[in-house]
């Protein structure tokens, strides 16, 4: 902002500089430029040579003050003149060099018309300052808050057209990390109580076998049966054991992502046009052949956020794992359902990794040298089945094809 107010600032100044310049020079003498007097004259002449001059013709004139024969005082020293003969006579035209009317109505028309612009200029100037600049100001610390992990701060909203759905847009972004930092601590701490109770409760049978372990060392029992009830005792203790650690394994294995899916129903169209405006420019770019089949639009149900975080995620996979020599998305309908399938070329993922692509922190072996996290297409699953859909893959004639299922409604 302090950038633009000194670019405001100078265009200010130079508003001023060329506004007192330009009346400076229609206020200063030009009347070398030209001597419009002298047709006055020569009309005058004319005029008093057929006889037909009169004094109140001078009303008429813009240069010409006055008309004077040969006599007394025809020499004025204080006035600019001419002399001419006429008719066998000496007269004196005095006149003036500069048509006051005409300096004065062009000093107004060239002020009004520079008036204009300057208020045009200021009115553009002040608008982008406090509709564009302004708003935007107030919002250059929120990334830099939201990166610190500062999320309580609610973001104002504003009607501004420029930037009123980009602030509602990081309100929602806002509110959103926070649920999610409070869904991951409340999950943590449950995690955390879970293994403190289960660390607590396997102490209980491990004793019990470390006991038994020690007294049968000791040949404390020498009776069989006695030894044989132990033995049991153990197995059983190792039972429980083993149970507690299959909880542990539950407990770290269960859901560790938040999947919110508001149910509803929109077009197919709205679905497509969002991932065709998107991945048309971006794979033009890499020169990667992009083609979206036909369809027949049509209302399917689901939420149509997270239905684009689906495809989203398929096309990223498609982009980052395929050959990057075509990528395109075809469309067919199958008992009162509409499956969409994204095929990518060059696919290197073999058959045998085929059945785990939709596990949890699972790479294929075609990952190697590709970052990721593994759950791309975890994700996809679990938004598919929270909108009662599905999702599978399968490898065609070397093609990786991923393919969802909306219901239709």
């Amino acid at each position: 902002m302090k950038a633009f107010n000194r670019i405001f600032a100078v265009v200010i100044a130079v508003i001023i500089s060329v506004f007192v310049t330009a009346n400076a020079i229609l206020l200063s003498d030009n009347s070398g430029n030209g001597r419009p007097y002298l047709v006055e004259v020569s009309r005058l002449v004319h005029e008093i040579e057929k006889d037909s001059f009169e004094i109140k013709d001078l009303a008429n004139c813009e240069y010409v003050t006055g008309v004077n024969i040969y006599g007394e005082d025809f020499y004025n020293p204080t006035s600019d003149y001419v002399i001419r003969e006429i008719n066998g006579e000496l007269y004196r035209f005095d006149y003036t060099a500069n048509s006051n009317s005409d300096k004065t109505s062009t000093m107004i028309i060239l002020n009004i018309i520079f008036g204009v612009m300057s208020a045009v200029i200021i009115a553009v100037m002040l608008y982008v300052r406090f509709k564009i600049l302004a708003p935007f100001e107030k919002l250059s610390d929120i990334p830099y808050e939201l990166s610190k992990g500062n999320l309580t701060a609610p973001v104002k909203e504003t009607k501004n057209r420029f930037f009123g759905r980009f602030i509602w847009g990081v309100d929602m972004l806002r509110e959103n990390m926070e649920q999610q930092k409070e869904r991951e601590l409340g999950l943590q701490r449950e995690k955390k109580m879970l293994l403190l109770s289960l660390s607590h409760d396997i102490k209980t049978p491990l004793s019990a076998i470390k006991l038994y372990s020690k007294a049968l060392s000791k040949g404390l029992y020498s009776d069989t049966k006695k030894q044989l009830e132990i033995a049991e005792s153990i197995n059983a203790k190792a039972d429980e054991i083993e149970s507690y650690v299959s909880q542990i394994i539950t407990a770290s294995r269960e859901e560790f992502l938040s999947f919110d899916v508001t149910m509803g129903e929109f077009y197919l169209s709205e679905l497509v046009n969002k991932i065709s405006i998107y991945y048309t420019e971006k794979l033009s770019l890499i020169k990667t052949d992009f083609t979206v089949g036909s369809y027949t639009d049509c209302l399917i149900s689901g939420d149509i956020d997270r239905s684009v975080e689906v495809i989203q995620n398929i096309m990223e996979n498609a982009i980052k794992y395929g050959d990057g020599k075509s990528v395109d998305i075809s469309f067919s309908e199958e008992d009162g359902c509409i499956l969409i399938t994204v095929r990518n070329s060059g696919c290197a993922l073999p058959d045998t990794d085929l059945p785990h692509v939709f596990d949890s922190f699972w790479r294929g072996a075609n990952a190697e040298n590709e970052k990721g996290s593994g759950l791309g297409l975890y994700i996809c699953r679990q938004l598919m089945h929270k909108m009662n859909g599905e999702i599978f893959a399968e490898i065609r004639n070397g093609n990786m094809c991923v393919t969802v299922v909306f219901g239709k409604v």
